[in-house]
Formats: C-alpha cells, sequence, structure tokens
C-alpha cells in the first residue's frame, strides 16, 4: 500500500486591486492523506476521514471537492482511479476567503498524480486546477508558494513570481461566520467605468513595488480598490470598524482576503502584535468572534511525503 502526505497553504487572493489575478500563500496548511488500498480490502471505492477545524461541515462521500480533483486527474489520464482512503486534516475554517477550495483542488490533483506516478508535470497541474477552479489566483500560490500574478485565458497563462518583503507582515482576522463565493461575487456590479479600470491598474502596479521594497507609504494607497472591495466590504458586519482600528494601530491597509470575510492587514514586524489584537477587539464590539493571528509568505507551495508500506 502506498501512502502520500500532501501539505497545501492556505492563500489569500486580491490583495487589494490585484482582482482575480493575484494571490499569496501563507503559513497555514490543510493536509491530506492518500491511501490506495486493495479493492478486496473494501467495500466501496473510497473512504473519507475528517479531523480539524470545523470537519463536521466536510462532505465525506463523493461529492467531496478533493475526491472530484483527484477523480477528475485520472480521468484526463484516461485511467481509472484507484480504490483509495483518504484522510483530511483542516488547518483553517472553510468559506472564509482562505483558498480552503483551491487546497482541495491542488491536494486532490497533486496526490492522485504522486500516486499515479507523477506522469503530469506542474504545468499541467496548474492548467487542470484552473480549469476546475474557474481562475487561477488562489490554485497558482497554492500550488507553488510565494505571491503569485497570473495573466493570460484559455490555455495561455503565465505566472510571474512577486518578490515579499520579509518585514511586510499579513495578518489575518477570520471572523466565526462564512460568506460563499457565489453570494460575494453576485453583488459585484457587471461594468465599471474607465476611471476605475485605471485607478485599479495604477495601484495594482504600486502594490508590487511596495511589495518587494518593503515601502509601507505606498502599500497606505497601493491596497486600495474600486472593483470589488466597495461591494463585498457591505456584506461583512464591522468591516469598518476593523479596519479603522487596524490602521490607527499601525497597518498600512487593509483588504478583503479572497472573497471574504476574512479580512487582511499588512503591517511591520514592530506592529504585528499590536495590529492583531486591535482587529480582534474591534470585531468583538460588533458581536463578532474573530481568531486573528500574524502569518508569513509559505515560500514552499504544496509539499508531498510518499510512504511505502
Amino acid at each position: 500500500m502506498s501512502e502520500i502526505k500532501v501539505t497545501v497553504p492556505a492563500t489569500s487572493a486580491n490583495l487589494g486591486p490585484g482582482f482575480d489575478c493575484l494571490g499569496t500563500a501563507l503559513t497555514l496548511y490543510n493536509q491530506f492523506t492518500f491511501s490506495s488500498i486493495e479493492p478486496a480490502e473494501v467495500e466501496t471505492e473510497m473512504k473519507i476521514a475528517v479531523t480539524g477545524v470545523e470537519a463536521q461541515k466536510l462532505s465525506t462521500n463523493k461529492s467531496n471537492l478533493l475526491y472530484q480533483s483527484f477523480t477528475k486527474l485520472y480521468q484526463y489520464l484516461g485511467k481509472k482511479p484507484p480504490h483509495v482512503q483518504i484522510e483530511i486534516h483542516l488547518g483553517f475554517p472553510l468559506a472564509r476567503g482562505l483558498g480552503s477550495s483551491a487546497t482541495a483542488i491542488v491536494g486532490g490533483l497533486v496526490g492522485a498524480n504522486q500516486l499515479a506516478g507523477n506522469p503530469l508535470s506542474t504545468q499541467e497541474l496548474i492548467k487542470l486546477a484552473i480549469a476546475i477552479e474557474g481562475h487561477p489566483d488562489n490554485v497558482v500560490p497554492a500550488l507553488l508558494g510565494n505571491c503569485q500574478l497570473s495573466v493570460g485565458q484559455d490555455e495561455n497563462w503565465q505566472f510571474c513570481q512577486i518578490d515579499w518583503h520579509e518585514n511586510i507582515i499579513p495578518v489575518v482576522a477570520i471572523p466565526d461566520f462564512e460568506l460563499s463565493t457565489e453570494e460575494a461575487r453576485s453583488v459585484l456590479p457587471d461594468k465599471v467605468s474607465r476611471s476605475e479600470a485605471i485607478y485599479n491598474v495604477s495601484r495594482l502596479g504600486l502594490l508590487l513595488q511596495a511589495l518587494q521594497n518593503d515601502r509601507g507609504d505606498w502599500l497606505q494607497i497601493a491596497m486600495e480598490d474600486k472593483l470589488h472591495q466597495p461591494y463585498r466590504q457591505t456584506l461583512i458586519k464591522g468591516y469598518e470598524v476593523v479596519k479603522s482600528a487596524a490602521i490607527s494601530s499601525g497597518a498600512y491597509g487593509m483588504v478583503i482576503s479572497g472573497a471574504g470575510p476574512t479580512l487582511l492587514a499588512l503591517t511591520n514586524l514592530t506592529q504585528a502584535e499590536v495590529v492583531t489584537h486591535s482587529m480582534k477587539e474591534a470585531w468583538k464590539t460588533q458581536g463578532v468572534e474573530a481568531k486573528v493571528i500574524s502569518l508569513r509568505v509559505d515560500t514552499q507551495g504544496t509539499k508531498t511525503l510518499q510512504i511505502q508500506a
């Protein structure tokens, strides 16, 4: 029996103006263990066990996104999936804007590829992951690590790693309520004005430079956005209160992580602890309990460990 352990980092997409094209891997992880088993040893094709944060919310049947992604790779290869036992350990909650679905997609594809003898390259895995997810901003950093800019469409994609200065600390505030990506997208307008497009293009360019050069003064401007945050923040209770608290305690700025409701502040090493405390207390005044932690950018991406029994 072969056993594959796959560890996939959480991700924060958009980072303000980088809507649907920019994302970074963070030092929070989901872990997936795949064990191929002989058909004679089990009654069903698959068995899933889940532990960790909000484990009870995850399906353990064939609708599970991890298993669907696992089988998708074998379909792509034109092969029948093996009988498999899967153990899932969740290190962060679902539907919070931290790329939990991306970890499932990437984890399923990588686990299947490992069990199949690694027939697909990293680039092929990325294309499959994007096809399943629908956009690259979470799955690319989840697989590759670091901060990644994804540009392209259909089958033609280019990925560019963005240097992130070690002095810039991401602080995530994860509330005790969910916000689905579908709901978050439903409030977005179908069209934007030319001035709004220019607003975002200029700030995205500045954001990339600010992250590389540790320019907090640039980040104060560069984290602003007019494509998605003004609409989505109405769905997040206490958004303005938490943002005000983060900035007044030393954050350069605050954005919605992915589709939300997690909020992401960027600050420096000196202020990280104060910003963390302030965001937690601010949300508490709005009747929202939140887990607020300072993290780092994950630089390794998805990691695998193969154990031969």
